[in-house]
């Protein structure tokens, strides 16, 4: 049986031209953000909104997708959203204008991430799902390692120049929008729930399954100590303060350095995403994310030392191994756990949940970060990866097993 449909491969190459754009962008955000004015305090309520109005609105869509038995008008909306996101960006430096955009920008990502998953989980099987998730956040992570490496080398010519890095930013998206119309599908099964109101997604906790709902609280905890990844940049940049590096008689600072541990990072985890797959096809759900969540572990524990810049990119290539173990095959294990006529909304339902908990792990990161300085907070999100390793070591049940 083939694998990686051609559905797959058009969907992947989506995510990595969309996330080209994106991550030309996310590398570079918090420097912005702090240049006109926003505190860490202030970045960290702004990462955390944007979170929280996406993870609400894939929920919605999700379950509007299943209602409908259509993805592709979703998928094609959602990724247009956050093309057009990226030069407005560049338009008005105002604390409300900065809010709305990218709270635009994630709105996309909410209205097309349950259809785009429901399809992707529609063209493999059960046996093959983690493989086709892996395949697919390998690509996208292509495109942000890609992403940095445009930044870095813009900004190595052009010192500063953020505005313009915005607007390059529309290029590779709106390439992504076009490639979604050589995409054709067939309605899909309709949705049990019925209709309902913006909220009613919500009810997909009473028909879910055991397995369901004992997973999704042990991911939910987990994600509301896991805070943005630019508390790591952030981190990292401030760890690195003034010192530099010297590559073949080009001085690198700590910007630099810090859009380069984020490349090695997306680096790593592309390479990883596909094995990780196959690992979890091949050997269970349950043991690739226990394994995933304990390397988390190590790494927030190892950016509480106020690491060295040699240690800053060791745990950088574990963060990618992390994400590789965990991300999409978590989703498999989701749609798994869900029938085909819910699938959006299973996946939908938790990636509401996960943003809401995202939310507040955002505001508590900065709360603390401010409050007790960055080690206390990564120490805790390093102990509460411990924590979820065992519960779901001890409570949570693998399909596969």
């Amino acid at each position: 049986m083939r694998i990686i449909s051609r559905t797959v491969m058009i969907l992947s190459l989506v995510s990595l031209l969309a996330d080209i754009a994106s991550e030309m962008l996310y590398p570079v955000i918090p420097v912005y953000l702090q240049e006109i004015g926003f505190s860490v305090l202030l970045i960290g309520l702004l990462e955390g909104v944007v979170s929280f109005t996406a993870g609400l609105s894939k929920g919605y869509f999700g379950k509007l997708s299943d209602e409908k038995g259509l993805r592709l008008p979703f998928v094609k909306l959602g990724y247009l959203l956050g093309a057009l996101s990226k030069p407005l960006m560049a338009v008005f430096t105002s604390p409300f204008w900065v809010f709305l955009v990218r709270t635009t920008d994630r709105l996309g990502k909410g209205i097309r991430s349950g259809a785009r998953d429901a399809l992707l989980a529609g063209e493999a099987s059960p046996e093959t799902k983690a493989r086709v998730f892996g395949f697919h956040r390998g690509m996208d992570t292509i495109g942000a390692a890609v992403g940095p490496v445009i930044a870095l080398i813009f900004l190595f010519y052009y010192p500063g120049s953020y505005t313009t890095l915005f607007y390059l930013a529309f290029i590779p998206g709106i390439l992504s929008v076009l490639l979604i119309f050589l995409l054709k599908e067939k309605r899909n099964p309709v949705s049990t729930l019925g209709r309902g109101n913006f909220f009613s997604f919500f009810g997909y906790w009473k028909i879910a399954s055991p397995g369901y709902r004992k997973l999704i609280p042990a991911l939910l905890v987990f994600a509301l100590f896991n805070s943005s990844d630019v508390f790591l940049l952030l981190l990292t940049k401030s760890s690195i303060g003034t010192e530099t590096v010297q590559i073949a008689g080009t001085v690198f600072n700590a910007d630099s350095i810090t859009i380069a541990a984020y490349i090695f990072y997306n680096l790593v985890y592309a390479l990883a995403a596909y094995p990780m797959g196959s690992m979890a096809d091949k050997l269970g759900f349950k043991k690739t994310v226990l394994l995933g969540f304990f390397l988390f572990a190590i790494v927030y524990g190892g950016f509480a030392t106020s690491p060295s810049i040699t240690l800053i990119f060791v745990l950088f290539a574990v963060y990618g191994v992390y994400a590789a173990a965990t991300e999409g095959v978590i989703k498999a294990w989701i749609t798994n756990l869900s029938g085909k006529a819910n699938t959006a909304t299973a996946i939908g339902f938790y990636s509401s949940c996960e943003s809401i908990s995202a939310f507040f792990a955002s505001l508590i990161a900065g709360a603390i970060w401010t409050g007790f300085g960055s080690s206390a907070s990564f120490l805790l999100s390093s102990i509460t990866g411990i924590v979820i390793c065992i519960y779901i070591l001890l409570y949570v049940r693998d399909p596969k097993n």
